[in-house]
C-alpha cells in the first residue's frame, strides 16, 4: 500500500491542491484510496464532504472508539496532507512511513528559504533512516511564468539533486474545483487541458 506524503512546514504552499488532486487521481484510476489529515483540524474530511456521491470514491480516516484514526479495511493508496510547523519526532514518524514524499513550494522568497530548510531536515532524516527512505519530489505550485519570482523558482530548484515534477500555474481552477470538492479528474478534460497537461510528470512519478 503506497503511502504519499505531501509535506512542507510553510504554510500556504498549496499542500492540500496538490494532496486532494493526487488523490483524485488514483480514484480516476480505479484504486481504493485514501485522503487524511494529520492534525486536528481534518480539512481533507471537510473536502470530502463536498464531494458528490457520483464521484469516483475518496475514502477518509476510519475513526475507532477510542478516537484512533486508521486507513480503512481496503485501501490500497494513502495520501497524506501535513499542518504547517511539521518538524521533530511527528516528521520523523512520517517520514518513516511515507514511500513518496512530495514538497509543493510557491514562488515566493519565504516559501524558498523555508523550504531550504526543511530538504536539510530531510536530508538529515534520509541519513538516519538506514535504507528504507522515501523517494522525494518537489512540486511548483502557482506559479506564473515570465514573472521574477517563478525565474527565482526556477533557479532555487535547478540547484537541488531532487526531481522537480513541474510547475503548476496558478489557476482559478483549482479554487473553484474545491469549493465543490472536485479535482482536475472529476470534470470534462478540456476543461482544465493545460493543468493535466502540467500533471503528466508527476503522473507519471506517482505511477512508478
Amino acid at each position: 500500500m503506497p503511502v504519499i506524503l505531501v509535506a512542507n512546514p510553510k504554510g500556504g504552499v498549496g499542500k492540500s491542491t496538490l494532496a486532494s488532486n493526487i488523490a483524485g487521481y488514483y480514484a480516476r484510476q480505479g484504486h481504493a484510496v485514501m485522503l487524511g489529515d494529520v492534525d486536528s483540524q481534518q480539512s481533507a474530511r471537510q473536502w470530502l464532504a463536498l464531494r458528490a456521491t457520483h464521484l469516483p470514491v475518496i475514502q477518509s480516516w476510519d475513526v475507532e472508539a477510542k478516537g484512533l484514526l486508521r486507513p480503512p479495511k481496503g485501501v490500497s493508496h494513502v495520501v497524506l496532507d501535513t499542518p504547517a510547523g511539521l518538524h521533530g519526532k511527528k516528521l520523523a514518524s512520517l517520514h518513516a512511513l511515507a514511500d513518496k514524499l512530495l514538497i509543493p513550494l510557491q514562488p515566493s522568497l519565504f516559501d524558498i528559504q523555508a523550504t531550504y530548510g526543511f530538504l536539510q531536515t530531510l536530508q538529515d532524516l534520509q541519513a538516519q533512516s538506514g535504507g528504507k527512505s522515501p523517494q522525494l519530489a518537489l512540486v511548483g505550485m502557482r506559479a506564473r511564468e515570465g514573472t521574477l519570482s517563478a525565474q527565482q523558482l526556477q533557479q532555487f530548484v535547478q540547484g537541488l539533486a531532487l526531481p522537480v515534477l513541474g510547475m503548476l500555474r496558478d489557476t482559478q481552477n483549482y479554487v473553484q474545483l474545491a469549493a465543490r470538492g472536485l479535482t482536475l479528474w472529476d470534470v470534462a478534460p478540456s476543461r482544465v487541458e493545460r493543468d493535466l497537461a502540467q500533471w503528466q510528470a508527476l503522473g507519471d512519478w506517482l505511477d512508478h
